[in-house]
């Protein structure tokens, strides 16, 4: 196996630019190297789409314009799923037997990702979720991988918090979604060895405008603590309702909770103090140099906020881990051959992306473990490390 260049420290924007410069091994092949995307750009997901197709755009700009990979262009195919799982499966079904396209990445969300998954093994096509829910790649499936931490970190990483303060009693907000599903079952499989206790649990529409009811009903539990699971506009609406009811007690977040506008939607006073687990990419200044994903981070962000006038998230991140993983993966394998970059995608250890650091093998198709998280508060509308 060829050595993977990415086992060393970070060292700059060289570092980076290395990845886009045309490498001793050639790509088998001619032609472009044909990707597809699969992005809630529009729609009810479209907080977490949008950033992900901008960062898809910005990068493949920046690679082709520097060679492309290994000599060749990148050309993507882009499809806007609008958060629809039929829309998921249909564009999915075009990007495998029509534009013919090496791999997919995305797509936005997880009920989105288990809708096509069967497809794109079936079709033995590379997948690379950009979804958090853990049975996307649980059990092990040979052609769908994804970069979001799994649900079950984020989960202990909560959990571990609660434990220090002595939080011993409950409440579990989920979205009827894919994502919020997944998460409530992993709340559910954890507390016990935590010695935690759900006293209630509600699911709410994820297009819902106002959570009073079941937040309500939370509220008569007597919880110590509320753990809101989602990643659509509506639990910014949970912890409004939450502080509109009069309820003080903390206020726990998924990974989902990474992009400002969450922030914004629930207005400053009420978000104050929310704690959620998420990668660094909202910590960068807290890193020390030698840290091997401070380079990757630095820059994503900088030409992120820079090309975009916004603020970068951590969904755009995943899909930055999703292409920066694939083209590793074409290099690595010296040819655009589907089951050889398939392969070399298994392969790749130390790998420092926006989400962590990645470990793939042929039992762990996430690569990543507890320790590509911190947890976060959010303070005066802006995010912020969370000490206890």
């Amino acid at each position: 196996m060829k050595r993977n260049w990415l086992t060393r420290p970070a060292l700059g924007a060289a570092f980076l630019a290395a990845i886009f410069a045309a490498g001793a091994c050639s790509s088998s092949g001619t032609g472009t190297i044909k990707i597809g995307t699969l992005f809630a750009v529009t729609g009810g997901a479209s907080n977490l789409g949008a950033p992900e197709q901008k960062t898809i755009e910005m990068l493949v700009a920046e690679i082709n314009a520097q060679g492309g990979v290994d000599g060749r262009q990148i050309e993507v195919v882009y499809k806007d799923t609008q958060a629809k799982n039929e829309n998921a499966i249909s564009f999915a079904k075009q990007l495998i037997e029509e534009d013919k396209v090496l791999a997919i990445l995305g797509p936005t969300t997880s009920g989105e990702s288990m809708g096509v998954k069967d497809l794109c093994e079936q079709n033995k096509m590379l997948l690379i979720s950009c979804a958090a829910a853990e049975t996307i790649t649980t059990p092990v499936s040979p052609h769908i991988f994804k970069t979001p931490q799994n649900d079950a970190l984020a989960a202990m990483k909560i959990f571990e918090d609660m434990k220090g303060k002595g939080i011993t009693k409950i409440g579990v907000l989920n979205a009827n979604s894919g994502f919020g599903k997944g998460g409530k079952a992993q709340l559910e499989k954890y507390a016990p060895q935590y010695g935690i206790t759900i006293a209630a649990a509600e699911e709410y529409n994820k297009d819902a405008k106002d959570l009073s009811d079941v937040v309500t009903k939370i509220k008569s539990a007597g919880v110590q603590a509320v753990v809101n699971w989602s990643i659509e506009p509506a639990q910014a609406i949970v912890i409004k309702n939450i502080r509109q009811l009069g309820m003080k007690q903390p206020i726990y977040q998924s990974h989902g909770f990474g992009n400002i506008k969450y922030v914004e939607a629930a207005g400053k006073e009420a978000a104050e103090g929310v704690i959620f687990p998420c990668g660094r990419l909202l910590a960068i200044d807290i890193l020390p140099d030698s840290n091997p994903q401070k380079a990757v981070l630095r820059k994503y962000k900088s030409d992120y906020e820079s090309k975009y006038n916004e603020e970068v998230s951590t969904f755009g991140g995943h899909a930055y881990d999703a292409l920066m993983l694939l083209i590793q993966s074409i290099k690595n394998a010296g040819s655009t051959d589907p089951e050889k970059v398939r392969d070399a995608l298994e392969q790749i250890k130390n790998f420092p992306g926006t989400g962590g650091i990645f470990n793939f093998s042929p039992t762990d198709h996430n690569g990543l473990t507890i320790d590509a998280f911190e947890m976060f508060t959010v303070h005066d509308g802006k995010f912020a490390l969370y000490t206890k």
